[in-house]
């Protein structure tokens, strides 16, 4: 009797800890067609202005690509959907082609990034370079190199996050995915659930969970002081993909909008 009343307890204790069952649509936010719905922001360049076309569509792939590049510059680019979402899941395929773009940086080999909660495109500097925000890294590997890279990091520009219960200030932190090769191609999703919990899912596992997303912190420069308000809790904000010298496509990205669902449950 004991026995059972403890596997009951058990099992009602992992029920509440649980993540609702979402059953929302999909909505695809590119269309395989054109950059309609995005802005595009580089930095050393006004809003919009997609220098050397970084950002294109391919066979009917968003590419973002360096054939105008003969010096990367630290020339970071982002494209921003248009719309905002605060409780939304977001999803990218992806997969890293061709060669890095001269004198991009090391760290920067088959690095690309999905941004969530972040500001808007037109209140970013001229010369800023990453927008305020929360990015889960992509990286891939090459197959010649047999070194573990985890992908769907998290990366903090300009923001924090909490991890069991504390404030967690270190700029990068490592998933627990596995290591992905080559022109491999990745599916990424990130749930956002407004400032309370952010989840990254790769390929159907999540390999990294936090909580409670703001503003502060460094690594990111250029911005305007009146945006970077440290301490803000990120209830909502911008979804957009980077340019940071290596050539990568995106397939697919579209959203699950759960607004709605939590609307209703208040």
């Amino acid at each position: 009797m004991r026995l059972t009343l403890v596997v009951l307890l058990l099992a009602l204790s992992q029920l509440c800890l649980a993540q609702p069952q979402f059953k929302g649509k999909w909505k695809p936010i590119f269309n395989g067609k054109n950059l309609k719905g995005w802005d595009v922001k580089i930095r050393g360049y006004a809003l919009n202005e997609n220098f050397g076309n970084t950002f294109r569509v391919v066979d009917g792939k968003m590419q973002v690509n360096y054939e105008a590049y003969t010096d990367f510059k630290e020339q970071f680019g982002h494209i921003f959907y248009k719309k905002p979402y605060s409780y939304y899941i977001v999803a990218a395929e992806y997969r890293f082609i061709g060669q890095q773009a001269p004198k991009g940086p090391d760290w920067a080999f088959r690095n690309s990034g999905i941004m969530v909660h972040g500001q808007p495109a037109a209140t970013m500097g001229k010369d800023q370079d990453f927008p305020i925000s929360i990015e889960v890294q992509l990286l891939g590997q090459d197959v010649n190199i047999k070194a573990p890279r985890t992908t769907a990091n998290l990366c903090t520009p300009g923001t924090h996050v909490e991890m069991n219960g504390k404030l967690f200030t270190p700029h990068c932190t490592n998933s627990k995915s596995k290591t992905y090769y080559g022109d491999e191609w990745v599916r990424v999703e990130v749930m956002v659930l407004g400032d309370s919990i952010i989840k990254h899912i790769v390929n159907g596992d999540t390999v990294l969970t936090y909580q409670k997303p703001q503003i502060g912190g460094g690594t990111v420069s250029g911005f305007d002081p009146a945006v970077k308000k440290d301490g803000q809790m990120l209830t909502s904000g911008t979804i957009s993909l980077q340019s940071e010298s290596h050539p990568v496509e995106f397939r697919k990205v579209e959203v699950m909008d759960l607004e709605k669902y939590y609307r209703k449950k208040k």
